[in-house]
């Protein structure tokens, strides 16, 4: 529906990301209600989630929201370069997404796509592996008061199939209106297993196969599908995530994170450890870079990226 630009706020001169939607590809209706969840996810403020600076049209009639630049890497390039994780680390991950989750499902924000390629681990503040959980692109807003009634004042499609084949849940595919947090929570089972084995939870290309597994296949246990023991007590909890019927995962994303802390391994990630990983990873990536930036002819020279600078002219009420 869009592309992403890194760029550069006019007046702050921070690193912004940039995205923008045009009519002919999203359509206006699509644009319409996506402007109103920007609205709504503007006002998460957890450190684990996304910071919106702005949003608004151009003068040409394009949607574009601004947001926080985050160099990182995404949990989908975390595993294709660095292969399945440590427990210690699965569960740090999974704890920081949690922790975004709380605040998006307490004012009835569920996020509907919650995958490894929206949640990117970086550097903040000079703390490592910190995550940010992106995207709210297919969010649906419900009244978190009205037992996961939607809201009838901002619908969001609930009777259309919404996410992503590999982390939809059950109910999203049989009934999507009947989408709520425990959803985000079957999804970031899929996320957990897919870190600890590298596989996804049901190996198929064609979106209706994986659909009926998600339905009615029980997923192989993480430590079968990588062929060697995982701690027992993460892999029930990741297994219990995955159930078919919702009333049989964790209540909400505050009981998993709480149980995730209760897990032999939570904790065993320390700062230090991480720290290690970033450095030899940036190492790496400059060695790569190096490599495939070293000319052998003057034929074969490739150009960097170029920079982009976007002016963003704030307005009263703007996001």
């Amino acid at each position: 529906m869009g592309m992403v630009y890194k760029a550069s706020h006019a007046m702050l001169r921070r690193p912004t990301a940039i995205k923008l939607l045009k009519p002919e590809t999203a359509g206006e209706q699509s644009i319409a209600r996506f402007e109103r969840e920007v609205q709504m996810t503007s006002r998460l403020t957890h450190p684990n989630t996304i910071a919106i600076y702005d949003y608004g049209r151009t003068p040409e009639g394009i949607f574009y929201y601004a947001m926080e630049y985050l160099p990182g890497i995404t949990l989908d390039e975390l595993v294709s370069q660095d292969g399945p994780q440590s427990e210690a680390r699965v569960i740090h991950i999974l704890k920081q997404v949690c922790a975004s989750l709380i605040e998006a499902h307490g004012i009835g924000l569920i996020h509907r796509d919650i995958k490894p390629a929206n949640i990117i681990l970086c550097e903040r503040g000079g703390s490592w592996d910190v995550v940010k959980v992106l995207d709210f692109g297919l969010v649906k807003i419900i009244d978190p008061k009205g037992n996961g009634k939607e809201n009838g004042n901002l619908r969001s499609g609930a009777n259309t199939i919404a996410g992503t084949p590999h982390y939809l849940s059950p109910e999203a595919i049989r009934s999507p209106e009947k989408v709520d947090a425990r959803s985000d929570l079957y999804s970031l089972g899929a996320v957990g297993y897919f870190l600890l084995t590298r596989k996804q939870l049901f190996e198929s290309e064609g979106f209706i196969e994986i659909c009926s597994h998600h339905l009615a296949t029980p997923p192989a246990p993480p430590s079968l599908r990588l062929g060697r023991p995982i701690a027992l007590d993460l892999e029930e909890l990741i297994l219990k995530c995955l159930e078919k019927d919702p009333g049989r995962r964790p209540g909400d994303a505050r009981s998993l994170l709480l149980a995730l802390g209760d897990c032999a391994d939570a904790g065993k990630w320390s700062e230090e450890k991480a720290r290690e990983w970033w450095a030899k990873f940036a190492e790496k990536k400059q060695k790569d870079a190096s490599e495939a930036e070293a000319p052998t002819s003057r034929e074969n020279r490739r150009l960097g990226p170029s920079s982009i600078t976007v002016a963003l002219n704030q307005k009263p009420g703007s996001g």
